[in-house]
């Protein structure tokens, strides 16, 4: 039988990760929990994929999710015990992967976690165990500098008038706001740069304070997943992810699970404030923050 956990969300029964969420439930006298709030009867929801590593997927975002999120990207870091535990995981399950929004080899160097894939960019990039260097999507070649290229008609010093953070990603180009001194006069602005990406052939995609302007066509963390899950045997995949861009994993692995390329999906929420409404609505299940994730994969490494 092929489900996702989405299609039993519904039943009263259903356990789930207690302060977090199922449906818009307080699940939070479903069983006993944890210090970061993950019960046990949430943790019974990948025991299938603990009954099956070899054939499991473990896919998670990086910043939000395994990582706090940092006033600056460069600030940002991702915990000794995670990394600990991806390379744990990794020489026990079918494939356990990082899909981010920084480039893939920035992503690696973060992560520090060796033995497994990589998908940068939003999956403009794939980097796989052993590979020097990633492998780009063919859909956007020869037009890789695309964004670059609107990027600097914009002019450095205008954007530092706003408040607006540049952030050169290669093919992506990426505008923050956060600790902006006027977020909200930044974020205006970002809106204006958005539509004349647009009119432009670029695809504006939306973060947490974040705007990305992307070529047409290529990438998205959904297609990163499902390149990865191109390898044989892989039946099960749990995905852990706290923005909108995480999203359109969600929505690839339900697809695979329709088409039967996949016998069960676990899509989880990595709940913050700054989080998407859409996050608790098309996730399975949410945990708390980047801590109740981490407890998650010391789970599954058990």
């Amino acid at each position: 039988m092929r489900i996702t956990l989405r299609s039993l969300r519904e039943e009263p029964d259903m356990p789930s990760w207690g302060s977090l969420r199922a449906h818009g439930r307080d699940t939070s006298a479903v069983s006993p929990r944890s210090e970061t709030g993950v019960s046990e009867a949430g943790l019974g929801l990948l025991a299938p994929l603990r009954g099956d590593p070899a054939h499991s997927a473990i896919f998670t975002d990086i910043d939000g999710t395994l990582a706090p999120i940092a006033d600056r990207p460069e600030h940002a870091g991702v915990p000794a015990r995670a990394t600990q535990l991806l390379e744990a995981l990794g020489e026990r399950f079918g494939l356990v992967g990082c899909v981010s929004g920084r480039r893939a080899l920035e992503a690696r160097r973060m992560v520090g976690a060796e033995g497994i894939a990589y998908a940068g960019n939003h999956g403009l990039e794939l980097l796989l165990p052993g590979d020097r260097e990633p492998r780009l999507d063919p859909s956007i070649q020869g037009h890789e500098d695309r964004a670059a290229r609107f990027v600097a008609t914009l002019g450095d010093d205008a954007l530092a008038d706003t408040g607006l953070r540049l952030e050169d990603k290669g093919p992506i180009q990426a505008l923050h706001w956060r600790g902006a001194k006027d977020e909200g006069s930044a974020e205006a602005r970002a809106h204006e740069i958005a539509a004349a990406a647009g009119r432009s052939g670029l695809e504006p995609h939306w973060g947490r304070k974040v705007l990305e302007l992307r070529p047409v066509g290529g990438g998205g963390k959904g297609a990163a997943v499902a390149a990865l899950l191109a390898a044989d045997g892989l039946r099960a995949a749990v995905y852990a992810g706290d923005d909108r861009t995480d999203l359109d994993a969600f929505r690839r692995l339900r697809e695979l699970c329709s088409e039967g390329s996949l016998d069960l999906a676990v899509c989880i929420g990595v709940s913050s404030p700054e989080g998407p409404m859409e996050l608790g609505e098309e996730g399975d299940v949410s945990v708390d923050g980047p801590a109740g994730w981490l407890e998650v994969l010391d789970s599954l490494a058990q």
